[in-house]
């Protein structure tokens, strides 16, 4: 078996060695990383540049490249590039949680979203905690998750998204498959000068509110739970509005010459 390790955190993130490390006794491992911190990027990819794969030594039996790419390109570079295609992409370990609508901005979880558009299984691995993370419990269920998925495929486009309480395996409250939740942020858009008096801006912000109803990802991790979620590409609303349905079933524009 052929496994590519990626992340959005860097390629000398601690996370990401740990995991490319455990997975040894699966298969081959084959790390393709961002040369630098590529959190919060989303699902872009590079298009306007050339991108380059740089040999990086991650320790024995890991064959590992750093890339100026995204997440999703080094997904992209592993799967249809030079390299033999992997089995099963594994995105990860995040330093940071993965929940809620935090799916939509994530690198992590859009690298394994890539794997799933190329047929490829995809696994997004995250750790509830910026600093002092406690990757252990994430290590050690990573194999587990990966044997589960390729014993059990999922439909075209789906992946799991595997969030990890930051607390000893001892505390680990148990597993629950979830759905996303919901949080709400204070974000605010922070202005500064430079020597030249030029503004130059930060955004910043966290959760002021979360859905932590039973049953969301938010809910398990606060009970010290591990959360599994399946998340999918596709983002079509099952809501319907009548007014919009009443606009579908109108007469289309009517065409004409564009104006001068």
């Amino acid at each position: 078996m052929r496994i590519l390790v990626t992340n959005d955190d860097g390629i000398h993130a601690r996370g990401l060695v740990l995991v490319a490390q455990s997975l040894r006794t699966l298969g081959d491992v084959m790390v393709i990383a961002p040369e630098s911190q590529q959190s919060a990027v989303g699902h872009g990819i590079t298009l306007h540049k050339p991108l380059r794969l740089d040999p990086v030594d991650l320790g024995p039996d890991i064959e590992a490249y750093s890339t100026n790419g995204t997440p999703a390109d080094c997904v992209i570079l592993g799967t249809l590039g030079d390299l033999p295609c992997p089995d099963i992409v594994v995105s990860g370990i995040n330093a940071g949680a993965n929940l809620g609508e935090e799916v939509l901005y994530s690198g992590t979880v859009s690298a394994a979203l890539e794997a799933a558009l190329h047929d490829v299984p995809g696994i997004a691995i995250s750790v509830c905690a910026y600093e002092d993370v406690i990757y252990d419990a994430a290590v050690e269920l990573a194999p587990r998750v990966v044997e589960t998925l390729l014993g059990n495929p999922l439909g075209c486009g789906t992946i799991v998204n595997v969030n990890v309480p930051n607390v000893p395996p001892s505390e680990i409250g148990g597993m629950e498959m979830t759905r996303l939740g919901r949080r709400k942020y204070d974000d605010i858009v922070i202005r500064r000068e430079d020597p030249r008096g030029r503004p130059y801006y930060w955004f910043s912000g966290g959760p002021t509110e979360a859905d932590r109803a039973p049953g969301t990802d938010i809910h398990a991790i606060m009970q010290n739970r591990i959360s599994l979620t399946l998340v999918h590409f596709d983002l079509t609303s099952q809501q319907r509005w009548e007014g919009f349905e009443a606009l579908a079933a109108a007469q289309p524009p009517k065409t004409g010459p564009a104006p001068a």
